[in-house]
Formats: C-alpha cells, sequence, structure tokens
C-alpha cells in the first residue's frame, strides 16, 4: 500500500495512528504529497486533490481519513479501533465525526489566514469557525468521561484534533476553562502512535 500524505495534515496523522495502533504500519510506503501545487499529481489518484489517498496493491484508491482508517483497521485481528457494534460503535463514530468537525473548521480559518491576501479576509467567517470549535470544545469537556476506556478512533480524532488546535492556533487557548479535557489529553498523548506522528515542522 502507498499513502498519499502531508506532514501536517491533521487527517493523514489520523490514519498513521491506526495503522501504529493495529500494527499495519510496516506494510505502507509513505508518499510525500503537497496538495496545494499545481504540478503535484495527487488529483490522479483522489479527484478531490486531497490527502490522505491510499493506494492499495490492486489499484484501488481509497481516500478520506475515515475511509482508510476503517480500512487498515479491517486489515488486523486484534481489537478494533471501529467498534463492531451497538452503543460503543455510535460513540466513537459520534466523537469522530465531533473531532473532525473541529478540525474542519480550524482549517477553513487557517485557509483564511494563511491563503487569503489581508485585505480580503472575511472577519464574520473566521469567527464563525472559530464559534463552532468552541461549541464542540465545551461539549467534549463536559462528556470527558466519555474519553476514557479502551482507545478508538473516537478517542484518537479527538486527541488529534486537539493536538491539531495545540499546533496551529495557540492563541486560542483552549485549555483555558477545559481543565478535564486538558488533564485526559496530557494522559493520552504519551502514547507511542502519538508521540511518533506529532508534527515537527510548522509549515
Amino acid at each position: 500500500m502507498k499513502l498519499r500524505f502531508s506532514p501536517t495534515s491533521p487527517y493523514v496523522r489520523k490514519v498513521m495512528v491506526v495503522a501504529l495502533e493495529t500494527r499495519v504500519a510496516g506494510q505502507i510506503e509513505q508518499i510525500r504529497t503537497d496538495p496545494w501545487s499545481p504540478d503535484d499529481d495527487l488529483p490522479k489518484h483522489n479527484p478531490l486533490g486531497k490527502v490522505p489517498a491510499l493506494l492499495l496493491d490492486d489499484g484501488q484508491v481509497l481516500f478520506d481519513s475515515r475511509v482508510i482508517a476503517e480500512y487498515l483497521d479491517d486489515l488486523h485481528g486484534g481489537a478494533k479501533m471501529f467498534p463492531p457494534s451497538g452503543e460503543e460503535r455510535w460513540l466513537a463514530l459520534r466523537l469522530q465525526a465531533q473531532a473532525d468537525g473541529i478540525l474542519d473548521a480550524a482549517i477553513l480559518r487557517l485557509i483564511e489566514f494563511q491563503r487569503r491576501p489581508a485585505n480580503l479576509r472575511w472577519q464574520a467567517w473566521i469567527d464563525r469557525q472559530s464559534d463552532k470549535i468552541d461549541r464542540a470544545l465545551d461539549v467534549l469537556e463536559q462528556e470527558a468521561a466519555l474519553l476514557d476506556g479502551p482507545i478508538t478512533i473516537g478517542t484518537i480524532s479527538v486527541a488529534i484534533a486537539l493536538e491539531y488546535l495545540d499546533f496551529r492556533f495557540r492563541e486560542l487557548k483552549w485549555r483555558d476553562d477545559r481543565d478535564r479535557l486538558s488533564d485526559w489529553l496530557e494522559a493520552y498523548s504519551q502514547r507511542p502512535s502519538m508521540t511518533a506522528t506529532r508534527p515537527k515542522v510548522s509549515g
């Protein structure tokens, strides 16, 4: 398998954390990709022009981190990151959706600052994304006890979203008044899969 990746993408990181936790990372060759470059051939593998994209040995291509993560989870025989059924499954998927929503809003906010000229930035749009992040974080703080227990795609996704805010938006100070969530992340972030995939550059 070959994974099209960029080093600071939180969605790529989610896939790689799952790959490490399920011990299939050794089967994946990583191909560094620049989704913003018009010269990159990423669109031939993912018409949406996004990473991650996973090229399978039979020629198929999977894209979207949720799809790739579940595919990798299906390859191993250990405890599943995607619980197969029942309340645990719906909790894991809900947490993943909530975390991905935080990431979506954070990335839209980042693009507004990094890719749009200052005179064209839309402050109301920036504020809207910030409000989404704050509301989702407040709910996670209230439900922090749900993050305890076995590792799932939900807890992985939440941890990656929170660390992405630390990485890109320290000025938001999301930890203020969210002690339970911050304490949970401090412990969770010590997992080898998290330390091995933490971005080391700021670009």
